[in-house]
């Protein structure tokens, strides 16, 4: 079943990375941000199943705008893609009650997650 995507990260080239990704499964690309506010704003327009977080942003970083995005709506699906230490940021990321934490160059992983996101549902 494809899924609904907001993609955030503050690399163009990275969004357009993982937009390719998220494609040959059919899931659909419904926005893009390049900084945890524009995210926060999208998904309440949106309302997108899934959303790929990048951590280090500009004006507002990926832990704060998950922060508020789940706030907003508990039950917000929310994966982290860096390419940060693992573990320094993922009992935070879980803390949070993030879907999960992946390398952005662990494209396997990025859909494995997508894809167990699913089957909770």
């Amino acid at each position: 079943m494809s899924k609904r995507v907001l993609i955030v990260d503050d690399s163009s080239m990275m969004r357009k990375m993982i937009a390719k990704l998220l494609q040959p499964p059919g899931h659909i690309v419904v926005g893009q941000a390049k900084n945890g506010l524009e995210a926060i704003e999208l998904y309440k327009s949106l309302k997108p199943d899934i959303v790929t977080m990048d951590i280090t942003m500009r004006e507002m970083d990926g832990l704060a705008a998950a922060k508020e995005i789940l706030r907003y709506d508990s039950d917000a699906h929310i994966i982290f893609l860096s390419n940060l230490d693992e573990d320094i940021y993922r009992a935070e990321v879980e803390a949070l009650g993030a879907r999960g934490f992946a390398s952005k160059h662990k494209a396997r992983e990025i859909l494995e997650m997508i894809e167990k996101s699913e089957a909770e549902d």
